[in-house]
């Protein structure tokens, strides 16, 4: 007699469990859908120099879709390529610095294309304690031998890479999406260079805020165009579109090109979202005070806030992290400021790898003198118990 098989609507029972842990712990995550026209003031989003709303993004979207249809209709390889994403790439290459450039669906994906592309079984990665989950799951996927250095330590990536006697990489964040705070890249290249490996460099929350006019944190530090190092980046954050790229020396380009699964597999980037990259580029190409601006504004909340006894990062590019007493205090925090009209980003684990909650804020350089008042009262009106004591 053959075991008994469980019925049909108990196979997922153990879902339940799980979510009962998640409420248990504050940590139940769930999807709020806006509206067009919001009249929450936004300081959740990623859209730091207001672009994704501007006239000329959303005409370069509008008259990239009239022309080349709503979507690319197949991989890159196949007729996922058109003339815009040559033209989004040349653009994107010249203006952060590099060789070459290498478009994709998603800066997650670009992520995925250059760690696992650049690295085998016989390689070691070795990743900084504070990377994205693109760049953690990467390193999964790599097949690679994987070394979690602490969080921003050139002497521990140096010894990590002296240990390797073939093929390496050093991966980090150029500005980490929690605390907001910047890699040491200068440190981190030199100790790559000392052991004759690589750098890979997530410039998401660099592009568009640091460098001069916003070319990026890689471009701030002198590293941008160097023989030995790549950067991925994202479309969606500074440029208000959506999409990645991976940058760098034109043979590595190539290489990602026969070989990155993300790309080789994945349908290419619409034609709208190209367009609408390719126009906030050439706008803040345009218009380069506006990352100084993005960093103004940061900086003026995290006065605000510490002055008044909360605990913050202090930012290096347009994020500022406020600490909060727990995850279900910083939940309730954040909807607590989204009652009163303000959007805030709400992390808590496992989004952070400190175990520590916090409120996400993203400075934007549209925002007005009064916006970042109201935005300051709003965060102390709401501020739950000993959310000065953290």
């Amino acid at each position: 007699m053959s075991q008994h098989s469980p019925e049909p609507d108990d196979v997922f029972a153990w879902i339940d469990d799980a979510e009962r842990a998640r409420e248990q712990a504050g940590l139940v995550r769930t999807l709020r859908p806006r509206p067009a026209s919001s009249p929450l003031l936004d300081l959740a989003s990623n859209d730091y120099l207001g672009l994704s709303r501007h006239p000329e993004t959303v005409r370069g979207a509008r008259e990239a879709a009239e022309r080349w249809g709503a979507g690319a209709t197949g991989s890159r390889l196949v007729t996922g390529t058109t003339e815009l994403h040559a033209e989004l790439e040349r653009e994107l290459a010249a203006f952060c610095g590099f060789e070459a450039a290498l478009v994709l669906s998603s800066g997650y994906a670009a992520n995925l294309a250059a760690v696992t592309a650049l690295s085998d079984r016989g390689t070691l990665v070795v990743s900084d304690a504070g990377n994205h989950a693109s760049i953690v799951d990467g390193c999964r996927l790599s097949r690679a031998g994987i070394e979690v250095i602490p969080h921003s330590d050139p002497e521990a990536a140096r010894k990590a890479l002296g240990a390797q006697e073939g093929r390496s990489l050093l991966v980090s964040d150029s500005v980490f999406s929690v605390d907001g705070d910047a890699a040491p890249l200068a440190a981190y290249a030199a100790a790559c260079r000392e052991r004759g490996a690589a750098l890979v460099v997530d410039d998401a929350h660099g592009l568009g805020v640091l460098g001069e006019g916003g070319r990026g944190a890689l471009h701030a530090a002198g590293l941008a165009g160097a023989p030995g190092v790549v950067a991925t980046l994202t479309l969606s954050k500074s440029l208000g579109s959506q999409g990645g790229a991976v940058l760098g020396p034109a043979k590595v380009i190539r290489h990602l090109v026969n070989t990155a699964r993300t790309f080789i597999f994945d349908t290419g980037l619409a034609p709208a979202a190209a367009g609408a990259a390719l126009a906030s580029l050439r706008l803040l190409r345009r218009e380069p005070e506006r990352a100084g601006r993005a960093r103004e504004v940061a900086d003026r909340l995290y006065g605000r806030l510490t002055a008044s006894g909360l605990t913050a990062a202090r930012p290096d590019a347009a994020v500022v992290s406020v600490r909060a007493p727990s995850a279900a205090a910083a939940l309730r925090w954040a909807a607590d400021c989204r009652e009163a009209g303000l959007s805030v980003g709400c992390f808590r684990p496992p989004s952070v790898p400190d175990g520590i909650s916090r409120l996400r804020l993203t400075a934007r350089a549209d925002l007005t003198g009064d916006e970042i008042d109201r935005a300051v009262e709003t965060i102390l009106k709401t501020a739950p118990p000993g959310a000065t004591d953290c």
